[in-house]
């Protein structure tokens, strides 16, 4: 684990799989039904689905009505789990990984900042997908699925 960095494609894959999570029906989502819910970019979630599939997070589903599933249940994956696939995903530097910085930044600034992201990271690997989903439901965020009953039990 680098540093931790909060950026787009990170936020994107959590709303992707957030979104495949509530918005389950009997068929795979489709990357443009998430864009048309999410506004997400389509060629940022291309990416994103994918490396999310090959992290295996997704599962890919090829044909006509093919799209993205869930790997596994949402209460078996964690937003740790999926902000670390897209960890290194972003081109921007992170300028305290740079070589020529002061010895204050790299003995003081670098480790307080690393031993934050351990700390934000351990949370995270202790929220899952379906808490998010509970989070969507108590705060009234539309759903297309028929399945929105199963929060009530």
């Amino acid at each position: 684990m680098g540093m931790f960095r909060l950026s787009k494609k990170m936020v994107y894959a959590l709303e992707a799989v957030v979104d495949i999570a509530y918005n389950a029906g009997e068929h795979p989502a489709q990357s443009r039904d998430i864009t048309k819910r999410q506004g997400i970019p389509q060629r940022y979630l291309e990416q994103v689905m994918q490396r999310l599939v090959r992290a295996g997070v997704l599962k890919g589903v090829r044909g006509p009505r093919g799209g993205y599933r869930l790997a596994r249940e949402r209460r078996r994956i964690t937003v740790g789990e999926v902000a670390r696939v897209l960890e290194d995903a972003d081109e921007a530097q992170d300028p305290l990984a740079r070589e020529d910085i002061s010895e204050l930044a790299d003995r003081v600034v670098r480790p307080l900042w690393r031993d934050l992201g351990e700390t934000i990271m351990k949370e995270l690997d202790a929220i899952t997908i379906e808490d998010l989903c509970q989070s969507a439901h108590a705060k009234g965020v539309e759903s297309q699925s028929r399945e929105r009953v199963q929060f009530d039990i």
